[in-house]
């Protein structure tokens, strides 16, 4: 039975789900070392924020099939180095965003209205309503930066109570700003016009220190700043600096670039500062939700089921690997046989997308030939999180190509390798919704389902040569389930397709060639289904 670790508090539905399919061990407060010296007996990691998941550890895991965060962040994740040995990164990129979004507009609404110092005020005894004049959102401009689905119900919520929204978002098209009511414009316009200030951005190398000092002149006096995204996303030292010079009206922090916060100017600044503990994901129904959804994810990869929301897997989404899942399995298979036809060490491989295909997400598709034309050399080693890594190292130029005009399929793929030993190309399809097909191979046009076991041999068209290695694998037992040939022309070149039933023995092969008209033959292994 499968085993997971445990090694932050998660709500106890998501370990019911666990209990499920492992053996899961719950060790809370670890030490780095102790994490390291455990961690090679599991083969999945659930975490939370508190668990560091150093390069170190990760060579450690050999099992380690998959670490899931719950959250929707993955920064205290080495994803690069867990990437390259193979290991699934996940997390839950909505269990939260209702938790984040509203963190965001109370912190806005406490600082227009001094809510948390008015709130000492009273509770030491004292009465000083004039001191804490407020200000109201209503009618104000609000300047998101991140227009993901926090942020984007951020700028919902902030619509309905009167706000003009101002967004900054590279990847944002006009017209999904224009749904959801938001005027896109450019970073510095934003901070320039904006009387609030929202950050909804990942902690990235582009995006860190965003907000510094030169940030921060651009805001008006009367701006103030939240920020429940990504500690490191704000130059701490230059908004406390900022703050006292009194060049903005206020900021309201829930992440920090260390945390604990330890020493800060931040921490002697006065009522225009509200600094909460990271509370962003803090509801019960967030932890719930994240919990059942990281816990899912990791039950459905040890049972050999895809994740949904992989953050090392480019391009699949839930919704494109449901409708590619039938081309990623045509374009597996056709890599593990184009590799076997090419031999030796492939230097070039092109994926040529047609029909229906070329107009659809390419990443997931082409993903999966790889791990195919690895996998036969790398078994085991080679998955869709590093195929592409693995590929790359390799020294294997990999090329696209799109043909949308292709009639012969709905959507076909043709791919060829060009290695050490010649040049090979496949081209299959799917017949119906999910039925393989491979239909060429090397412009010999054919039609036939791969098997586990086949023989592809390149021959003269010419009479009896068919029955010659019909006899030929009688005599060695070898027991034929299907044949194909395919030519372009009468008494030419053709290509025979046998399905076996069982592997060719070794020594059967030489034989093989040894018949008369036979230009070559080749064994292939495919996966068994």
């Amino acid at each position: 039975m499968p085993k997971v670790l445990v090694s932050d508090r998660i709500d106890q539905s998501g370990i019911d789900i666990l209990s499920q399919v492992a053996q899961v061990d719950v060790k809370t407060g670890l030490s780095p070392e102790e994490l390291i010296r455990i961690i090679p007996d599991y083969d999945a990691l659930m975490i939370r924020s508190g668990t560091r998941v150093t390069a170190e550890m990760i060579a450690a895991g050999k099992q380690l099939k998959i670490i899931g965060r719950a959250g929707v962040g993955v920064d205290n994740v080495d994803v690069p180095n867990a990437t390259r040995q193979g290991i699934l990164v996940v997390n839950s990129p909505e269990g939260n965003t209702i938790a984040a979004a509203e963190h965001a507009l109370a912190m806005m609404l406490s600082l227009s209205r001094y809510i948390p110092i008015a709130n000492q005020s009273v509770k030491e005894g004292k009465w000083e309503r004039s001191k804490f004049l407020g200000v109201e959102v209503y009618k104000k401009t609000l300047g998101v930066v991140g227009l993901g689905k926090i942020g984007s119900h951020v700028a919902a919520v902030a619509r309905a109570m009167g706000m003009q929204v101002l967004a900054y978002d590279p990847f944002l098209s006009a017209e999904r700003a224009e749904q959801l009511g938001v005027h896109l414009v450019d970073l510095d316009l934003l901070l320039r016009e904006s009387d609030y200030i929202t950050l909804h951005l990942p902690k990235t190398a582009e995006t860190y220190h965003l907000i510094n000092a030169e940030a921060i002149a651009k805001m008006r006096p009367t701006a103030r700043l939240i920020n429940c995204a990504r500690g490191g996303i704000i130059d701490e030292a230059a908004l406390a600096e900022a703050l006292k010079a009194e060049r903005i009206a206020g900021a309201a922090l829930d992440v920090y670039e260390e945390e604990p916060l330890g020493e800060s100017a931040l921490r002697e600044l006065g009522r225009n500062v509200i600094l909460t503990p990271h509370l962003g994901a803090s509801t019960e129904e967030a932890q719930v939700n994240v919990a059942i959804d990281v816990a899912e994810q990791i039950r459905d990869v040890l049972l050999g089921l895809p994740a949904r929301s992989a953050v090392n897997i480019p391009g699949l989404r839930p919704e494109i690997l449901e409708k590619l899942r039938p081309y990623m399995q045509l374009s597996e298979t056709l890599g593990y046989l184009v590799s076997q036809l090419a031999g030796g060490r492939v230097e070039t491989f092109n994926i040529r997308l047609q029909g229906e295909l070329a107009n659809n997400e390419s990443q997931p598709v082409v993903v999966a030939a790889l791990k195919g034309l690895l996998s036969h050399a790398l078994q085991e080693r080679v998955n869709y999180v590093n195929a592409s890594i693995e590929a790359k190292e390799r020294g294997i130029r990999v090329t696209e190509v799109r043909d949308p005009n292709s009639r012969d399929y709905a959507g076909s793929v043709q791919m060829t390798a060009v290695g050490s030993q010649g040049e090979h190309t496949v081209t299959g399809a799917l017949l119906g919704e999910e039925e393989i097909r491979i239909t060429n191979i090397d412009g010999f046009p054919i039609n036939v389902p791969p098997s586990r076991h086949m023989l592809f041999t390149l021959h003269r068209d010419v009479p009896g040569i068919i029955g010659n290695i019909g006899s030929l694998l009688g005599d060695f037992n070898v027991n034929i389930a299907s044949m194909q040939v395919g030519r372009k022309i009468v008494r030419g070149d053709a290509v025979m397709v046998l399905s076996l039933d069982d592997p060719l023995p070794e020594n059967v092969l030489p034989e093989i060639t040894k018949v008369a008209g036979i230009r070559d033959a080749y064994t292939i292994t495919l996966p068994a289904s």
